[in-house]
């Protein structure tokens, strides 16, 4: 026979992408947030995001190389590391602390548990707690749009440390609050996140039943709810962290499932932990619940028998 059939293995349909390309992605999805971290708190932001980004890659490079395992930094995903990283960090934090959370983002966080796709949490937001933890005083000193400074820097409340209403929604918006570099700015995480989903980078899933869950369980403790969706970190957190592929569900309702419980953790934290922002723990704590919500939504394979009792398996 000239006209031969081959059977190869699965899948027999294959996608473009790649881990360089969506990582890609990701950063254009996250240059608005860039930009206005720019815009609001002066060309300072621009020199934290490039030593985070700059040590995230030298982490990756340093710790591959020692570990005798092939160099990964061209999959782009170590920068994408530090750009959230620093976006996560306030503009005036100390570059050693930034650089401290590079090295547990990279090294303890993701090559130590084998790299890229293996790690159970997300890198930049254990980073980030353990910075919150480790140097409480300089990752909870904010302040204000860098226009409104005086020559001497002054402190200032983030949203969701002040009282409700302190801040109107169209300075929540445009970000011209205290905060850490991408979280203020709720526009251009709007924007990043509407290029992400049109990308098919990310499913709409798990951002918009956070946001929801988030902004129904505010509304039963009495809070407002478009104030606690638009203060902290909550879009940057839902639409950049908690959609990440490693530390995630796949399936639809274990998304579904994963983002309510990112969503009511994150207000119940801020409402009644001894700290305002809640988006961290909560991502984190659901990440570690992943192997469970996937066991529980796995679908059952069509046509399967079930074993009748006393039968062995």
């Amino acid at each position: 026979m000239e006209n031969k059939m081959y059977v190869s293995s699965s899948p027999h349909f294959r996608s473009d992408a790649s881990t360089t390309k969506i990582m890609l992605d990701v950063i254009i999805a996250l240059i608005p947030a860039t930009i206005a971290s720019v815009i609001i708190f002066g060309p300072l932001s621009l020199m934290l995001i490039g030593v985070c980004i700059a040590s995230c890659v030298l982490c990756e490079y340093i710790s591959r190389k020692v570990m005798k395992r092939d160099t990964t930094i061209g999959d782009l995903s170590a920068v994408v590391t530090g750009l959230l990283l620093a976006l996560n960090l306030p503009v005036n934090i100390n570059p050693f602390i930034a650089i401290f959370g590079s090295i547990v983002a990279i090294v303890v966080v993701k090559q130590m548990f084998g790299g890229i796709g293996m790690n159970f949490v997300n890198p930049a937001i254990a980073a980030r707690i353990v910075l919150l933890v480790s140097f409480p005083n300089a990752m909870m000193t904010w302040v204000d749009a860098f226009w409104y400074k005086n020559a001497d820097a002054i402190t200032s409340a983030t949203p969701l440390a002040a009282d409700t209403g302190t801040y109107s929604y169209t300075q929540l918006l445009l970000g011209t609050t205290g905060g850490s570099l991408g979280e203020t700015c709720a526009v251009a995480l709007i924007l990043g996140g509407i290029y992400l989903v049109i990308k098919k980078v990310i499913s709409p899933i798990i951002p918009c039943v956070y946001i929801v869950s988030a902004g129904l369980m505010a509304l039963i403790l009495g809070q407002d709810p478009i104030y606690q969706i638009l203060s902290g970190g909550l879009l940057l957190g839902a639409i950049f962290m908690a959609t990440d592929y490693t530390t995630s569900p796949i399936t639809k309702w274990g998304k579904v499932i994963f983002a309510v419980g990112c969503g009511v953790l994150t207000i119940l934290l801020r409402t009644f932990s001894n700290m305002p922002e809640g988006v961290s723990f909560s991502i984190i704590l659901m990440n570690i619940l992943v192997p469970l919500i996937e066991m529980a939504t796995t679908p059952k394979p069509f046509g399967k028998i079930k074993k009748a009792k006393g039968e062995k398996k």
